[in-house]
């Protein structure tokens, strides 16, 4: 008697931990399914609208040919929105159903998206002096372009006073770069209005640009930003690879148990 009600408490038990693991199993995988539909959204938007940064990005002259790659993250974004709504939905509905199948598909996809993670990770630190070049490139085409066009073409200008006011920055590498331009040469030699915060009343000019007031450029600021939270994205990198390999154990748990209540 007391030998059977053990056994009933431990299935009891047993059935709970199970029931457990499918509710945790279903609320992270909805989780995945939502964010990987709002970058899916965010790819067709970035694909669809014409007049996004990228669309602009398109139609600089002399683009370093490295960049043409840049201009793929929407179709990036779609390609990892869609796998992550697949990932979801494959999670979701096969802790629900109970289904081995779609477990196993869950288990083998994000055993997949960890690896080609962990080879990301090397191929960046590897080549990371590659993307350092790619940028100076880019950075003399920026350059060139707002001297060129900052002032006179207004989807260059818009452009550049957004980034730079969002950012609180100025030019690509700092006010100079402004030396020569459209807007330059027609308001009597002044820098935009951003490279002096706190003087625009007064005439943006060489002296206020490049003593106290002057602030630091668009491109080391960016540069700046990603050194000082490196330790911040690394721990990111480090959680999501934790969470995958926790997903990959629960979802194996689950297989087990299904294949074991069906035997």
């Amino acid at each position: 008697m007391e030998g059977g009600r053990a056994q009933v408490q431990r299935s009891a038990a047993t059935m709970g931990c199970f029931g457990f693991l499918k509710v945790m199993m279903f609320v992270f995988n909805g989780v995945i399914f939502l964010a990987g539909a709002a970058i899916l959204g965010v790819g067709v938007w970035v694909k669809v609208d014409s007049g996004s940064i990228l669309g602009f990005l398109g139609k600089i002259e002399n683009a370093p040919a490295e960049l043409s790659q840049v201009l793929n993250v929407g179709y990036l974004l779609i390609a990892i929105g869609a796998l992550l709504v697949v990932i979801g939905f494959l999670g979701c509905c096969g802790a629900v159903r109970e289904s081995r199948c779609m477990l196993l598909l869950f288990f083998i996809i994000v055993l997949l998206v960890f690896i080609a993670e962990v080879a990301g990770a090397v191929v960046v630190l590897v080549f990371r002096p590659l993307a350092d070049d790619l940028f100076n490139k880019f950075g003399t085409t920026a350059v060139q372009s707002i001297k060129k066009d900052y002032g006179k073409n207004p989807d260059v200008t818009g452009l550049w006073n957004t980034t730079m006011s969002t950012l609180n920055c100025c030019g690509f590498y700092n006010s100079s770069d402004f030396v020569g331009s459209p807007y330059y040469v027609d308001h009597n030699q002044q820098y935009p209005p951003q490279c002096c915060p706190g003087f625009i009343i007064n005439p943006c000019n060489q002296t206020v640009a490049n003593n106290a007031m002057a602030i630091t450029g668009c491109f080391p600021k960016i540069k700046r930003l990603i050194n000082d939270n490196t330790v911040v994205i690394a721990a990111v990198a480090l959680g999501i690879a934790v969470l995958e390999i926790c997903a990959m154990a629960v979802s194996m748990i689950l297989y087990c148990k299904i294949k074991s209540m069906r035997a």
